[in-house]
This record gives C-alpha cells, structure tokens and sequence, in this order.
C-alpha cells in the first residue's frame, strides 16, 4: 500500500475559472451543505418530535443515535460520488450532490411527527438522514478538489481553506435561524412547526449554489488526467489495491478534528441547556461567537501551512486538542458549579480555534495524499471514514460518560482522540513541497 503523492495540477497550467468564481463556487456549495447537516444537529427538538418518551434522556439519546446515521451512510456517498468524480469529472459530480443532500434537508422539514404518523416518522427520517449522509459524503472531497487544483504553485493550502470555510459559515447561519425562532416564538410554537423552517429553508440557499456551480468547468488536473489515459475503471479498488497507507493514515489523522468539533457543538449544547441550565438563546449565542474563532483559526492555519509545512502547523494544532481534554473538566464542570459563563464561554471559544487551526490544512492534505486519477474517491472516502470514527458516536458517547463519571470524562476522551491523531499525523508524508 503506497503514499504516493503527486502535484494537484500540471504546472503551468491555468485555472478552469476565474479565482473568484472558483473559490466561491468551493466555498457556497460546502456552507450549505453544512448548513444543512448543522441545522439537525441543532434541532435538539428532533427528539421529542420523533420518538415516543421514555425514561429521561431517552429521546435525546435517539435523537444522537439519527445523527450517527449520516456519519456511516457518508462513507457510502464518498465512494459514490468519488466514483463518478475521477471517472466523469468534478463538476456533475458536485452538483449532484449538492441536489441529494439539499432535497433530503427539505423532506425532514416536512415530515409528520410520531404523534400523527408513529413509526413511520423516525423511519422515514432515518432514510432522509441516509440522503443527507451520501450526499454529504461526495459534497466536501470535490470542492477541496476544485480549489487546490486549480490553486497556483505554493498556494494550495491557502485556496484549500474555502471549502472549510463553509464550515463556520454553515454553523453560523443556521445557530442565528434557530436563534432567531427562539428570539421569535414561544417553546410550544416552536416545538410545533417552528423547527421545520430551517429545513425548509435550505431549498432556496441549494438554488444558490447550483447557479454558482452550474458556470464551471472541469479542473486543469482532471483535464490532464483523461489526455494521459483512460479514468480508472473502478477508482474504490485502486484506492484500496495502492493507496490503502494513505486512506489509513488520513483517516485518523482526521479523528480529533471532528471530535473536538462535535463535542463543542453537538454535545456542548445539550451539555449547557440540560446540565449546566442555560437557555437555548444563550447557549447558541456562545456558539455563534466560539465558531468566529474557528473561522480564524481556518484562516490563519492555511497561510501557515503553505509557508511552514502541513506537519508542524497539524501537530501544534493536536497538542492543543489534547490540552483541551485536560481543560474541560475545570472549565465546564467548574462552571456548572458557580453558575458563571466566561469560563464556558472560553472553553467553546479555545475548542474550536484549535479546531479551525487543524482543519484549515485538511483541505489540501487530503487530496494531496492521493494521485489525481483516484483523488475524488480517496480524499472523500477517508474524510468521511473519520467522521464514523470521530463524529458518528461523538455526542452519545459523551452524553454517556457525562453521566457515568462527569465532563472530565469527556475530556478524558477527547485528548484520546488527539493523540490518535497525532501519531497519524507524525506518519504522515510532508507534502507542502510536491
């Protein structure tokens, strides 16, 4: 199983668009896509809308185990989408995408509640869960695709950073809609139809990014790929057959990224409302501030990994991934007990600038781990891999060891994860010079 690693485009050559378009094209099509995975993520009412009540914590826990569903059918989009991505070509590919996971964020909006349907109601958002997971799962590896090949020599990181980008914009856009409902109506009418809006309201943001994407063409590297030979005929198994080091290696070194992401977000909201007692409005406002921080970090990271290498730039962040497991327990835990919210405040703001600072890189690391005829299938199967690992069961595995042992057992498992990722990161081939 090889690492081998390639140029992300023929140098020289020049961009299928404007920068611009470009790079906004990355940028649109991944913030609504993580605009509408973070709206479920936060529509916590999920639970007693879909699931019959039960003993206390039941109908959250069922309502996390809905979220994990999305994690393990976004492998399943990545080899999809990555199929047809490194055999037909980024772009239709993008697009599709794009339309699956729009269309399945737009049904949950109009699903019936268990009330009125039983059964029926988690059974169907089980499967629009599943839409919105494949369609995810070909969303990210083909914009980081369109950026950094089309990015000028030394500046792959940095055109790597917009697809990231979407995340925080994504998260914020969809914690001021649900602040907003919160701000505008009442708990009960809120419960009633007032979540449904966000997910309604995703359909004109999808209109958006199909008229962006719809004006591209292919990248300069998959146009050189095809004038050399004929795509892989099935890109999955050559990934697995030669690249299968590099699938293993990105996989975990991906782990803490999305760890530290979903217990600060996921987990850290049910966490402040139920247990720590603060209102919804409050806690997502924390959120909203906390993840300009990861925009920041995003931002910063990119420059530096272009200028310092992919390494040293994600081991530093690791590091502080694993002194935030260790400032957890005192920090949230702490504060639960004093009732004040600056240290909350800073932990949710500390988490997720370590977290911008590790994915802001990811953007271009990924891809370049792979060669251009099986890029598509190999940065977007192993982005997503990491996601069942760090993400799937990152909310219910916290909720539960905060009610065996308290926050800093969460803490415990969050600087686990970090130190996965950073052994997976120290085997990891520099390639900031390739």
């Amino acid at each position: 199983m090889s690492q081998t690693v390639e140029t992300t485009g023929p140098r020289g050559a020049a961009p299928s668009a404007s920068p611009g378009r470009i790079l906004a094209a990355s940028f649109v099509g991944t913030a609504i896509e993580f605009f509408d995975f973070y709206i479920y993520a936060t529509a916590l009412v999920i639970g007693p809308v879909f699931f019959p009540a039960g003993a206390p914590g039941v109908q959250q826990l069922s309502a996390f185990a809905t979220f994990a569903i999305a994690f393990i059918a976004r492998p399943v989009g990545a080899a999809l989408f990555g199929h047809f991505g490194d055999r037909v070509g980024r772009k239709a590919t993008l697009v599709a995408s794009l339309l699956i996971m729009g269309l399945s964020t737009v049904l949950i909006g109009c699903l019936p509640t268990y009330a009125t349907a039983g059964w029926w109601a988690p059974a169907a958002l089980c499967v629009l869960r599943c839409g919105q997971g494949i369609g995810f799962g070909g969303e990210w590896g083909g914009a980081a695709l369109l950026a950094v090949e089309n990015a000028p020599p030394g500046k792959r990181a940095w055109y790597g950073i917009f697809p990231q980008l979407g995340a925080p914009v994504g998260f914020i856009l969809a914690n001021l809609g649900f602040l907003a409902l919160s701000f505008g109506l009442s708990p009960e009418s809120f419960q009633a139809w007032g979540w449904r809006l966000p997910f309604l309201a995703s359909a004109a943001l999808v209109g958006v990014g199909l008229y962006v994407r719809l004006k591209l063409t292919e990248t300069p590297a998959f146009k050189a790929a095809l004038t050399e030979a004929k795509p892989e005929r099935v890109p999955f198994a050559t990934m697995l057959a030669h690249h299968g080091r590099a699938v293993l290696i990105g996989t975990f070194a991906m782990v803490a990224v999305y760890a530290v992401f979903y217990l600060s977000t996921v987990f850290a909201l049910g966490y402040g409302t139920g247990t720590l007692g603060y209102t919804r409005p409050t806690f997502l406002l924390f959120e909203c501030i906390a993840v300009c921080f990861m925009a920041l970090g995003t931002v910063i990271s990119g420059a530096a990994a272009d200028r310092f290498g992919r390494k040293p730039v994600l081991l530093s962040g690791m590091a502080a991934v694993f002194a935030l497991g260790f400032l957890m327990g005192p920090m949230l835990g702490n504060a639960a007990a004093a009732g004040t919210w600056p240290p909350v405040l800073g932990f949710l703001c500390l988490s997720l600038l370590a977290m911008g600072w590790v994915f802001g890189p990811m953007g271009a690391v990924l891809p370049e781990l792979f060669p251009t005829r099986v890029r598509y299938t190999g940065a977007s199967v192993t982005y997503n891999l990491a996601g069942i690992l760090g993400a799937s069961g990152a909310p219910y595995i916290a909720q539960e060891l905060a009610s065996y042992g308290g926050i800093g057992f969460v803490g415990f498992y969050l600087a686990a994860a970090a130190v996965l990722s950073f052994v997976a990161v120290l085997a990891m081939r520099e390639t900031v010079h390739d």
